[in-house]
């Protein structure tokens, strides 16, 4: 996204969240974008989205980067850590510096992965559907900072819109129940990493480049995202024919 005024990148962000009504909506690619889009409006260097598996538990479902050591952060944040307090208690929680030892001794799984990852900040905000929290959005930072209270209702805001829209257009178009959503966008999310595993087995790609290609090609293709990682980790669709990445 181009950079320019503040507000006017605000808005365009909203729309694009908002445009969920669309036949080719795809949630691992929406949920990608609310990822990158919070990085670059609040100031973060990483964000990851994290959603109930609806049988007590909690799992990652989207990044701003596909790197492993970051990936493995989310996964550990599902167990402790602002994420799961976070959904734990439908509010934001924030720790501007990880490194203090009242964190240490809040969070002595999560704030060891994070400062070993290269973080020393953190918050979440709560995806929230009326009264039930269904995920939480991650903000990550290298430096020790405090996310103002601004900086945060944006973030929330962010997830409240991402939450109506995904769901919204699900319950639009297919009927669906917020279980059975939650659970799809989860079965989609696996589906999504064996394909990356096989793009970087073939190509010799890291992880982060193997989703870009992935996801490029599915740009430029107009079809979801889901369905092009299926049929790569199946084996019917050549991971040659994913040529080379526009970025």
């Amino acid at each position: 996204m181009s950079t320019g005024n503040p507000d006017r990148r605000l808005a365009r962000t909203f729309v694009a969240l908002a445009d969920t009504l669309v036949a080719d909506f795809d949630v691992l690619d929406f949920l990608a974008l609310l990822t990158e889009r919070s990085v670059e409006l609040l100031a973060v260097d990483a964000a990851g989205v994290i959603l109930s598996d609806q049988r007590g538990g909690w799992r990652p479902a989207a990044g701003s980067s596909e790197r492993a050591d970051l990936l493995e952060l989310f996964i550990a944040q599902t167990h402790q850590g602002p994420c799961f307090d976070c959904v734990a208690t439908g509010k934001a929680v924030t720790s501007a510096d990880l490194s203090l030892a009242t964190e240490l001794a809040r969070w002595p799984r999560f704030a060891p992965a994070a400062l070993d990852a290269g973080f020393r900040a953190a918050s979440a905000v709560p995806m929230r559907l009326r009264e039930q929290t269904i995920g939480a959005l991650t903000l990550l930072n290298h430096e020790p900072v405090s996310l103002d209270a601004d900086t945060i209702a944006v973030g929330q805001a962010l997830a409240d819109v991402a939450t109506i829209g995904m769901l919204h257009h699900r319950a639009a178009d297919r009927g669906e129940l917020l279980a059975e959503q939650l659970q799809a966008t989860l079965h989609q999310r696996i589906v999504v990493e064996q394909a990356k595993g096989v793009l970087a087995e073939h190509d010799g790609l890291d992880m982060h480049d193997a989703f870009t290609r992935l996801r490029e090609y599915a740009h430029r293709q107009q079809r979801r995202l889901s369905d092009v990682a299926r049929e790569l980790a199946e084996g019917t669709l050549d991971p040659a024919d994913l040529g080379t990445p526009l970025r």
